[in-house]
């Protein structure tokens, strides 16, 4: 009798516990639970495929089983099979509204992803009503929130946007994308992904055309690594990019630099600490002046994901990075940065502040602090729901380069251009290109080129000319008056000034400077030294001038000058003549004050006297009224 009670009470508790393991299921169907338990068995070997295809045998055979629609949406959204996952989350809510709250957080994102902004509202806000949940998912709930706002009144408010293919000469049926030009725009880089092997090609435009793309050089790209992700110095000689899983890499991802050699490029370098780090470093951008980079990292630090940093070049190289702060970067990622020529205005993709879905194009300016300034989205249809980032920007700040494979191309993503809202433009670049050249035998030279903003006397840009072609390339921000000066041993220096203070855009400037050889009777227009009408006061943006003719002095110490004063022919001839002496005069004694021997100097006053232009026109009057300095003796 005892055992076949135990027997009896045997078989009741399995009938239970079966029961009580089919009740915790929203299905009673035997063969959906075997198809979901199996679906779980392929999930712990992390087989996904059959995973997915027990889970869907599940729904065939109870379309209503909730918990086979959620496992099998888990699966489509990590496999970023988003619009069947959505379909999936909805119908589990549908069967059993609560069965999990994690379900409308996972939903929502999605839908806003997915641009189905309304649904995700409904949905996202249903999440914080819950209790106890974690700080971390209730401030991602609220932030997908504000995206979606953002969105529906975006979509209502678009800014023109007419993007236009770069053409068959840059685009293929491969991947094109990370476009990035120079200062005159005329020089376009991108990397192009072939077989799953990134490279950088270049094309150039000449007459408006853009012409076929080229392979960039042997020297940078390689068929064992990645390059990609690069940043071209606004001069066209510099390039900085990404490198991974290199020999002599630091971490993951390093940034490297190469410098132009001719028609070619040289070896390529890894920049080292403290800009690379054992962590993750990428997307360099190189200011216009070279001397600072920002770049992306996930260093610690940060504000949370990947943030952006930059790094500024001293005497002693690289200083330690920093991070730019909260009104750039969030929680999440910010990639991409591109830092226009204005040196003020910097583009950037985020999915931490507010926009339509995945990444967004942002653009954040420095305020008159030097702080940066919270960012603004490009707004719709530049942004969409899908990622958009890897933008660049010509130097006119009219228009951007980006890429995408949402448009009618060649295949795979495309390069495009297109002009940018008012509201996003950075501020007013031009450019100075120039070559220069032995004034005698026309041959170009390598020499330092030199820009100075003449309001601080500080310099804004210092380089050399090509050593095969002699020219450089400038970009200059507008509302600022510069000095260019051209430095050679054994030449005399050139000079030349170019004012762009005035608010109307302002036309690219192309000169040739020819150099003098130092040689008795030669001489050389100081075009930066600068007095008031009719005084001969040397003006504060005169100083960086007169240091350039110190340094030459000091460099050629058997050199002996006259520093010669001109006028135009307007007004009294004896008035003229005066006053050109006394500004001569103004120029040496502030040599001699300056350590310049005494000896090696004179001035002289020439009045109205060998006029280098006509004097019928304002422009040419002004070309009269100068300050040179002459060799006389070496």
């Amino acid at each position: 009798m005892f055992r076949r009670i135990s027997i009896f009470w045997i078989i009741m508790v399995f009938v239970v516990l079966n029961t009580s393991a089919q009740l915790k299921y929203s299905t009673t169907n035997a063969a959906a639970i075997t198809y979901y338990k199996k679906a779980g068995a392929f999930l712990d070997r992390q087989d996904k495929a059959n995973a997915i295809q027990q889970l869907q045998s599940a729904l065939a055979a109870d379309e209503n089983f909730a918990e086979a629609h959620v496992q099998l949406a888990d699966l489509q959204k990590s496999l970023q099979q988003n619009k069947d996952a959505i379909t999936h989350y909805r119908k589990a809510l549908d069967l059993s509204p609560e069965l999990s709250r994690s379900i409308y957080l996972k939903l929502g994102e999605l839908e806003v992803n997915n641009g189905e902004y309304d649904q995700a509202k409904i949905h996202l806000e249903k999440y914080i009503t819950y209790a106890n949940l974690t700080p971390e998912n209730r401030f991602y709930a609220r932030k997908l929130i504000a995206d979606a706002d953002f969105s529906i009144v975006a979509i209502k408010n678009p800014v023109s946007f007419k993007p236009i293919n770069l053409g068959p000469e840059i685009n293929s049926a491969n991947d094109e994308y990370m476009p990035v030009s120079a200062a005159d725009d005329n020089t376009l880089i991108f990397t192009r992904k072939i077989q799953n092997n990134e490279d950088f090609y270049k094309s150039v435009r000449f007459n408006n055309q853009w012409g076929a793309a080229t392979y960039l050089s042997k020297f940078i790209n390689t068929s064992e690594y990645n390059e990609g992700a690069q940043s071209l110095s606004q001069d066209g000689k510099y390039l900085f990019f990404t490198g991974c899983n290199r020999p002599d890499g630091m971490g993951r991802c390093d940034i490297y630099v190469t410098q132009r050699k001719g028609d070619d490029w040289g070896k390529p370098f890894n920049l080292g600490a403290p800009v690379n780090s054992s962590g993750w470093e990428s997307q360099p951008s190189i200011s216009a002046d070279g001397h600072t980079l920002y770049f992306v990292s996930n260093r610690k630090g940060g504000y949370g994901g990947y943030d952006i940093w930059k790094c500024r070049l001293t005497d002693k190289g690289w200083a330690e990075p920093e991070n730019l702060g909260p009104n750039i970067n969030t929680p999440y990622d910010e990639q991409s940065p591109y830092i226009h020529p204005d040196d003020s205005t910097l583009y950037f993709c985020s999915n931490g502040w507010p926009g339509l879905g995945n990444k967004d194009l942002f653009v954040s300016r420095i305020n008159k602090a030097g702080k940066w300034q919270k960012p603004e989205n490009l707004g719709y249809p530049v942004n969409t729901c899908g990622d958009e980032n890897g933008m660049s920007i010509s130097t006119s700040g009219g228009f951007a380069y980006f890429a995408s494979n949402t448009l009618n191309g060649y295949g795979g993503f495309d390069i495009y251009m297109f002009e940018l809202p008012e509201k996003s433009k950075p501020h007013s670049v031009t450019y100075v290109k120039g070559s220069i050249v032995d004034a005698t035998t026309k041959k170009p030279i390598e020499a330092n080129v030199e820009i100075v903003d003449l309001v601080t006397n500080t310099p804004v840009y210092q380089n050399t000319s090509s050593a095969t072609s002699g020219d450089f390339l400038v970009p200059l921000v507008t509302g600022r008056n510069y000095g260019l000066t051209i430095i050679k041993n054994g030449y005399l220096f050139a000079s030349e000034n170019f004012s762009l203070t005035k608010g109307e855009a302002h036309k690219p400037f192309h000169i040739e400077v020819p150099l003098n050889t130092i040689e008795i009777g030669r001489s050389a227009i100081l075009k930066n030294i600068f007095f008031d009408v009719n005084r001969y006061d040397l003006r504060p943006e005169s100083q960086s001038a007169l240091q350039y003719l110190i340094d030459f002095m000091a460099m050629n110490p058997t050199v002996s000058i006259e520093i010669a004063g001109y006028t135009d022919n307007s007004g009294n001839d004896a008035m003229n003549q005066m006053l050109s002496a006394n500004r001569a005069k103004s120029v040496y004694q502030y040599l001699i004050n300056h350590g310049v021997k005494t000896d090696k100097l004179q001035f002289k006053g020439y009045g109205k006297n060998d006029p280098v232009a006509p004097n019928t026109t304002e422009d040419g009057k002004a070309k009269n009224r100068r300050t040179e300095f002459r060799i006389t003796a070496k």
